[in-house]
């Protein structure tokens, strides 16, 4: 993974390689259930179109684990725009702290979001 993806955040704000390394493992664990989700879909469908008793049966186990992973996806993200959020938040903390003028003075730097 290359540390230079997300180098400059907004004001230059330095992500560093262990945030990288979170969201990344959080991505793959997303798209790791999205790419269950849809064998479970297709699965449910064939079932479905079979009209076979015991396959529609088995169906209602499959959304089961469907709505549990669309759960876990969605909690995933949460903790995600949680962990993003107060990364960045604690960098341009940093940041604005160690910002000096020249004469030693802090500098009143003001951050705007949006």
């Amino acid at each position: 993974m290359d540390g230079d993806i997300f180098s400059g955040i907004g004001n230059g704000t330095q992500v560093d390689s262990k945030v990288l390394q979170t969201f990344h493992k959080s991505f793959v664990q997303v798209q790791n259930l999205l790419d269950q989700n849809r064998l479970l879909i297709n699965e449910i469908n064939q079932n479905h179109e079979s009209k076979i008793p015991d396959n529609l049966n088995r169906n209602v186990g499959l959304i089961r684990e469907l709505n549990n992973n669309i759960r876990r996806v969605v909690d995933l993200y949460s903790d995600l725009s949680s962990s993003f959020a107060k990364s960045v938040e604690a960098s341009l903390e940093a940041e604005s702290a160690g910002t000096l003028k020249s004469d030693g003075k802090a500098s009143q730097k003001r951050i705007r979001y949006g």
